[in-house]
């Protein structure tokens, strides 16, 4: 087998130095085509009806006065009588029309009957979901880990939990939790689909181009080599956009029996409803620690809610980074009557890191210390998953890093006790976090046309990350060439395989597959510029547009001259990357990160406003730190969102989602989100591991170092997320400072 690597640490001709987008200017000029800049002659506008209802069953529904009404061209019924409805906004027929306002006119005049059903919205209130009987365990109830682990039965686990909680010289008892926030991609999820007799093509905004295409045909009684899932631009994803959905298999049906495109795209509070949202979580816990600040026990109970199916955080990330020997969880789940639960941007990361992070913190506010040196001193208890390197030593880099940058130690102050102006107070919090980040599996078929062009073409997507121009550097860095000089064809399912953009997985899969292609062509083309030059193939490189002799820079051929001596036909050659079936030079897993912030609180009016904030993020080797930075103050401004601002708001009588409006929801603006600094941390050691994937790490921690930055001004915590004024004051309420 071939041998693949990367250049040497500092050695790269194109990988890893500042790169403009390569559809940079197609997006700031609005060329660029979304899915939902796809029109099509003739095409009809299709609109669905969402239940006004959080839970109840239909009794009956007749679409016949929208079927009949002018310019109606379909209507299809997604819900039969006797089915039950368990979220508001939940589809119950769409209907096409030759214009928007007709479709929107029949939605009027579909007419559903309901029975009402008992709704149950309230995630947060334990005991209330208990007596509503809305809880059910998830996975094991409770869970155990005594060290020495002398096969205790549970009883004997519970004495020791609760011995050496009695020993712990420092018990903190903690209420901490943070609220459901929806999906909010700006481009909303759907697809304009259009068939070509028996083939279906759909304008899909999708994360995942190639995994779609099998989700239309099984329906739709069709293959997948039938159908081409396209989408070239993506108006943002973050694990909401890996199906094909229901609407958008209706979407195809309809032009199926019509004859014509059918473009349906969810309205604004549609994609709020049912789009899918990231789940709540709320903890207590009881942790026990040395007089250092080191924990030595861990006793909690956390619950929270998917929605409608049980769920909820996972236990196994509870608690968070930290892996203290002794502990004990329980996990409730609580069923509600709101919309599902689906990927939200690193899973179950940020509301763990917020419920487990604070309580660590709280443990330095309780004995007096400085938080860095008690998250310092936990370091040793960090245990990374099974092959990955070890990241105590990585965070205690970055934790360096970090408070230079943000000057932690002139700052720094006691929890509560910083100086006052006026009504105004300021404090320092941090976090730590942790991501897999491997990545996918990946093919692409890598050309090289005999005047010189370069493509690759793999069935990838860019979810606006930069994925485009991560592949064209890693080609171009193989091949010495500029990155302009390489066309990166991605965005059907027509193209080869590659996974989906999710787990922080696309810039591992991608470079590999396209590395390993890119290697294998230059060996092929080495091979016949070798025997040009009248030269071993192995002492030739690539760089600056030229192949040569790497000792003797003035034997060689230019790129163009080399490509000629292909002949009439591009030479062809398929990049693959299996994951987990091979161990790779090329990327790793496991990446690390470290977030500091400052912050400024009024105790009058309870307004949090962010003064600073410090990201220093590991990803192993870095393709492209412009994309890569970018990646880190998108994460930190949504961080900052739902630690502050972003909340999904029901009423709990009726189970109506009463901010499901862009002029509800709230978020952050410019103003709001101060000073960002970004640092990559990327010493050789990390570079010699290959590419991690980045894009999930960074929005895990801001939720946390945030409240951690509150509690350290005013010297109380706030407890749930986000702190919007009101918990402020009621907290300094609590903690008898108002």
């Amino acid at each position: 087998m071939a041998e693949y690597s990367w250049p040497k640490y500092g050695t790269a001709y194109v990988l890893g130095k500042e790169t403009d987008r390569i559809d940079g200017l197609v997006k700031a000029t609005g060329a660029a085509k979304y899915s939902y800049d796809i029109n099509r002659k003739g095409m009809l506008f299709a609109k669905m009806l969402g239940c006004p209802h959080a839970h109840c069953k239909i009794k009956a529904i007749d679409a016949s006065g929208a079927a009949n009404l002018p310019g109606v061209r379909a209507v299809k019924t997604l819900k039969e009588p006797g089915q039950e409805i368990r979220w508001q906004g939940d589809a119950l027929a769409v209907v096409a029309a030759d214009t928007e306002a007709a479709a929107a006119e029949a939605l009027k005049a579909v007419k559903v009957e309901y029975e009402m059903l008992d709704v149950y919205v309230d995630d947060e209130d334990l005991a209330a979901a208990q007596k509503a009987g809305r809880t059910q365990p998830a996975g094991s109830n409770v869970q155990w880990e005594v060290e020495p682990d002398d096969d205790l039965d549970d009883e004997q686990a519970d004495q020791e939990i609760d011995r050496l909680l009695k020993k712990a010289t420092v018990v903190v008892e903690g209420y901490y939790g943070i609220n459901v926030i929806a999906h909010m991609c700006l481009e909303p999820h759907g697809s304009t689909c259009e068939w070509n007799g028996d083939k279906l093509v759909a304008h899909l905004s999708t994360q995942n181009v190639s995994g779609t295409a099998g989700q239309f045909a099984d329906p739709l009684g069709i293959t997948a080599d039938d159908v081409e899932v396209h989408c070239d631009f993506i108006g943002g994803g973050f694990g909401s956009k890996f199906a094909a959905d229901a609407w958008g298999v209706t979407a195809a049906q309809i032009a199926k029996e019509t004859g014509r495109p059918v473009k349906l795209m969810l309205d604004r509070d549609q994609e709020l409803k049912v789009a899918g949202n990231r789940p709540s979580g709320y903890l207590k816990v009881k942790v026990g620690a040395d007089k250092d600040g080191v924990v030595t026990v861990w006793d909690s109970h956390h619950w929270g809610t998917s929605g409608a199916k049980a769920g909820g955080i996972s236990q196994t990330v509870i608690p968070y980074v930290f892996d203290p020997k002794n502990r004990r969880r329980k996990q409730t789940a609580i069923v509600t009557d709101t919309g599902p639960d689906r990927a939200w941007r690193a899973p179950n990361h940020p509301q763990a890191c917020a419920m487990t992070q604070t309580a660590y913190d709280d443990i330095a506010a309780k004995l007096g210390i400085d938080s860095y040196d008690v998250f310092l001193r936990n370091l040793p208890s960090v245990s990374p998953k099974k092959g990955a390197h070890s990241m105590a030593d990585t965070y205690r880099q970055q934790m360096e890093i970090a408070a230079k940058l943000i000057d932690w130690k002139a700052k720094w102050h006691p929890h509560g006790k910083g100086q006052a102006q006026g009504s105004i107070v300021t404090g320092l919090g941090m976090a730590l976090h942790t991501w897999g980040g491997g990545g996918h599996n990946s093919t692409c078929l890598l050309k090289i046309h005999p005047d010189g062009g370069v493509e690759t073409s793999l069935g990838s997507q860019d979810l606006g990350t930069g994925t485009r121009t991560a592949i064209a550097i890693v080609v171009a860095e193989t091949f010495g060439l500029p990155v302009s000089a390489v066309k990166v064809n991605i965005g059907s399912s027509r193209y080869p395989n590659s996974g989906p953009s999710g787990g922080s997985t696309t810039i591992g899969g991608v470079s590999e597959s396209n590395r390993r292609a890119s290697q294998d062509a230059l060996r092929q083309l080495c091979e016949k510029a070798a025997k040009k030059l009248n030269v071993e193939a192995d002492t030739l490189v690539a760089k600056e547009g030229r192949i040569f002799v790497a000792d003797h820079p003035d034997k060689g051929l230019s790129w163009k001259e080399a490509c000629s001596l292909l002949g009439m036909n591009p030479l062809e050659v398929t990049g693959k990357f299996a994951r987990g079936k091979e161990e790779s030079p090329l990327s790793s897993v496991q990446v690390g990160g470290v977030q500091m912030a400052e912050v400024a609180v009024d105790r009058e009016t309870g307004v949090i406003k962010m003064k600073k904030f410090v990201a220093v993020q590991d990803m192993g080797l870095v393709v492209s730190p412009r994309t890569a930075k970018s990646q880190i103050y998108g994460a930190v401004i949504m961080g900052i969102a739902y630690a502050l601002f972003e909340e999904r708001i029901m009423d709990n009588k009726t189970g109506a989602f009463l901010n499901c409006e862009l002029s509800d929801y709230k978020l952050p603006r410019l103003g709001d989100i101060g000073e960002i600094i970004v640092e990559l941390h990327e010493p050789e050691s990390e570079y010699n591991r290959g590419v991690v994937g980045l894009g999930e790490p960074p929005v895990i921690s801001p939720g946390a170092a945030i409240s951690n930055a509150v509690c350290n001004a005013l010297g109380v915590r706030v407890p749930v997320l986000p702190m919007i004024p009101k918990r402020v004051l009621d907290a300094l309420a609590k903690g008898g400072k108002a």
